[in-house]
């Protein structure tokens, strides 16, 4: 079985259209939301995404 750690899965959602990406991040490394810039396929380029609860 795994372990249970600080690694959560959290949703990262486009700042423009209502894409969303899944992924992980350690809670303890990183406490604060999270913004990548990720592809958006509707708009058809670089977006920030952002962490949603």
């Amino acid at each position: 079985m795994a372990k249970k750690g600080a690694r959560e899965k959290v949703r990262l959602k486009s700042t423009e259209t209502p894409e969303t990406y899944w992924t992980f991040k350690n809670k303890r490394n990183t406490p604060d939301r999270m913004e990548l810039k990720k592809y958006d396929k509707r708009v058809r380029r670089h977006v920030i995404f952002k962490e949603a609860k």
